[in-house]
């Protein structure tokens, strides 16, 4: 009921719902519990997922799957780690990584840059692109061409 239909029934004893049997049971809700997922409650079923299949549907995982992110401070805090390792190279005071081919998809903006980072990821956010910029590194996202090419 909206803001003026309660207003309005304020003092009656049944809120427009005619007599006092009226609305008492499970009844006026289409049943109790599961009732009516194969009929008059078909879509909420589907939408809940739950009660079809043997262990109810399962949504594909390429909707369920999250992104693999960083933050900033993070690789900026293991670069030389990780330049140690041979997942970056160090060529002078920069740093150069491909964080796609470790398998990071983000880069989020949480933590101090204090390097100059030269960084190549599938998505950036305004933040993480920002602080890479102000120390004065650089932001990449490989282009799409190169992969419809191959």
């Amino acid at each position: 009921m909206s803001k003026q239909k309660t207003k309005k029934f304020r003092g009656s004893r049944t809120c427009g719902g005619g007599t006092h049997k009226n609305r008492r049971g499970g009844g006026s809700r289409g049943g109790r519990g599961n009732a009516g997922t194969c009929k008059h409650h078909f879509v909420r079923s589907m939408q809940r997922g739950l009660y079809f299949g043997k262990h109810g549907f399962k949504r594909p995982l390429s909707a369920v799957k999250d992104k693999v992110i960083v933050n900033i401070g993070e690789i900026d805090e293991a670069i030389e780690q990780l330049a140690a390792e041979g997942l970056a190279e160090k060529k002078g005071d920069a740093f150069y990584i491909d964080l796609a081919g470790i398998g990071i998809e983000k880069v989020l903006g949480n933590g101090k840059v204090t390097k100059s980072l030269f960084i190549t990821a599938g998505e950036f956010s305004s933040t993480a692109k920002q602080k890479i910029e102000e120390a004065s590194g650089n932001a990449t996202v490989p282009s799409e061409k190169t992969n419809a090419s191959e």
